[in-house]
């Protein structure tokens, strides 16, 4: 399933919403969620995706959380710290549509590389950028750029760098917004400057009723 598709068409929420138990900065959100009931209600009240935590160690995911997440008829992200290959065959033997690619992480050769891969694999790459520098590392196979608006040292949310980031993202890229997301302005102050897709996990995963709270979100943005 293309995460590309599903974001540019405009009957969607373009939102991808992320099942997330844990995060470096806030700890744990929601411990006792369960990834089959959230990701079902994302998928039924109009998500464009599914983005699912593998990593264990910072933020509690797991390989059965992505697998489990698997009876959604939607596309799906592995959103995991990936350095090589083998990570993205076992994101397609656990039914995922799309690897996530921080560039933090990763010279623009190894994006170019682990990029190359997965489109031989027939997944999708979302690219993460969190500053100007990591611009170079965006090339021909990664359709999908994101930009995170938390800055990685501080963890301070600031929407207007993103701003001014996406602007240098050449023509043709599917840009998505990445974190501190929260309110039905946001996205459209996204939406005006050329954002298809908006990664939101912890507005909805801080909740007792992640589902419900996304309901609830899509609810305000029409």
């Amino acid at each position: 399933m293309s995460l590309k598709q599903y974001l540019l068409d405009d009957s969607k929420t373009g939102i991808i919403a992320e099942f997330k138990r844990q995060s470096p900065s806030k700890g744990i959100i929601n411990g006792d969620a369960d990834v089959v009931a959230v990701t079902k209600a994302y998928t039924e009240y109009g998500a464009s995706g599914l983005s699912v935590l593998t990593d264990t160690s910072f933020f509690g995911g797991s390989t059965e959380d992505l697998v489990k997440a698997r009876v959604n008829n939607i596309p799906i992200l592995r959103k995991e710290f990936i350095i090589d290959e083998y990570q993205i065959v076992e994101a397609k033997a656990m039914g995922a549509d799309v690897i996530l690619l921080i560039a933090a992480c990763l010279t623009p050769a190894e994006v170019k590389q682990l990029s190359t891969f997965a489109q031989k694999l027939q997944l999708e790459v979302l690219l993460e950028l969190h500053d100007e520098e990591e611009l170079a590392h965006v090339c021909d196979e990664t359709v999908l750029v994101g930009i995170n608006n938390r800055n990685l040292k501080t963890f301070v949310v600031d929407i207007e760098r993103s701003l001014a980031m996406a602007r240098r993202i050449p023509a043709g890229k599917v840009k998505i917004a990445e974190s501190g997301i929260s309110s039905a302005e946001n996205i459209r102050l996204f939406k005006d400057h050329g954002f298809r897709g908006f990664l939101i996990g912890e507005n909805f995963m801080k909740e007792a009723n992640p589902g419900l709270a996304f309901e609830q979100f899509v609810k305000t943005i029409y």
